[in-house]
């Protein structure tokens, strides 16, 4: 069996080809014949690339690495028609990412590719981030440091109209309630904060014996001091905070968002900062990224952005090879695949 480890410079190639061969071998099996690419993502920004997104790379230089190859293991590699069409001895990509965005599933369904993805992977990172971002927003953390670098030392953010809240006995409101919703509410349960969560695929009886009160959107967002988006882009959560949503919030509330910038609707937030509808804004996802430099939020009072990070930790980079290792060992033995994309691929007996 010939694998491409297909790695950038954050899940690099030698990190999914240690995982593989580790996953391999383990029962006395053999290591297969190895060939690498590595992507240039994140010192060049994802893009669309041949109708697939969130994709680093070109189909020509993809082609050309995938021959002869029957596994490819990638995090960002652009498996658009064209590749999956002029690489017929392909049979599985193991995309080390929570959704594959990258892979045209119409396309690799028709030729007869299973493609799988790495549920979770991220999921302790981006809890612990979403929660750095509260407490930032919250207690001005980022403003205060900015301003004793710029040689201002403002001891007048002591004073009450300028202190920060507490998550301790806040009321924090979370949207979306799987892997990293779970994590950041048993941290916000820790912190001594009442948690509110709005999923429509979350069991209620589940929630509450987790500690939380699940509640619709709405009535979220009018109790909600604090609110942490954690849901899945999709058709039917575009926009889910849209600007009536937004005008729900209690007067002073912060908002993070540190899942998928297309959730948000980000033309109201400049004017709901300045008039204080909006206490403090977190963001790690945008609407377009990277942002323009006409941003209308640059300018905007009490803005926290980091540049899509949220997952950037080197266990995220292990856990990612790891997952998609264990895929592939399935793969390899005719077992069905853990977190398969398109099911309808028969892959059992296949190698």
């Amino acid at each position: 069996m010939r694998v491409l480890a297909a790695g950038d410079h954050f899940v690099r190639p030698e990190l999914i080809r240690t995982a593989l061969s580790r996953e391999l071998t383990r029962d006395g099996g053999e290591s297969p014949e190895f060939t690498e690419l590595t992507l240039p993502w994140p010192h060049e920004p994802f893009g669309s690339v041949g109708g697939v997104h969130e994709a680093s790379g070109t189909e020509e230089e993809l082609i050309r690495a995938l021959s002869g190859v029957s596994v490819c293991v990638t995090q960002m590699a652009p498996f658009t028609e064209r590749v999956l069409a002029a690489v017929p001895g392909l049979r599985l990509v193991a995309v080390s990412r929570g959704g594959p965005v990258n892979v045209d599933l119409a396309a690799a369904t028709r030729n007869g590719v299973a493609v799988s993805f790495a549920p979770g992977r991220n999921a302790p990172a981006a809890a612990e981030f979403a929660v750095g971002l509260m407490l930032a927003a919250m207690r001005r953390i980022s403003a205060a440091d900015a301003e004793l670098k710029a040689g201002r030392w403002r001891g007048d953010l002591y004073a009450y109209e300028e202190g920060g809240t507490e998550l301790a006995d806040a009321t924090v409101g979370l949207v979306g309630y799987g892997a990293i919703g779970r994590i950041v509410a048993r941290v916000l349960r820790a912190f001594g904060a009442r948690v509110l969560v709005a999923d429509p695929y979350t069991d209620p009886v589940a929630a509450v014996a987790d500690g939380v009160e699940p509640v619709e959107l709405d009535t979220l967002l009018r109790r909600s001091s604090v609110v942490s988006l954690h849901a899945r882009l999709t058709e039917e959560t575009r926009h889910l905070i849209d600007a009536r949503r937004l005008g729900l919030l209690p007067h002073g509330a912060v908002l993070v968002n540190s899942a998928r910038g297309g959730l948000l609707d980000h033309a109201p937030l400049p004017e709901l900062l300045r008039g204080g509808r909006l206490g403090a804004l977190a963001l790690d996802v945008y609407d377009i990224e990277p942002v323009p430099a006409d941003w209308p939020l640059r300018d905007a009072p009490n803005v926290i952005t980091t540049p899509h990070l949220a997952g950037a930790t080197r266990q995220t980079a292990h856990r990612a090879a790891a997952i998609t290792a264990a895929e592939v060992g399935r793969f390899t033995r005719g077992e069905p695949l853990a977190h398969p994309a398109n099911p309808e691929v028969l892959v059992a007996g296949r190698s």
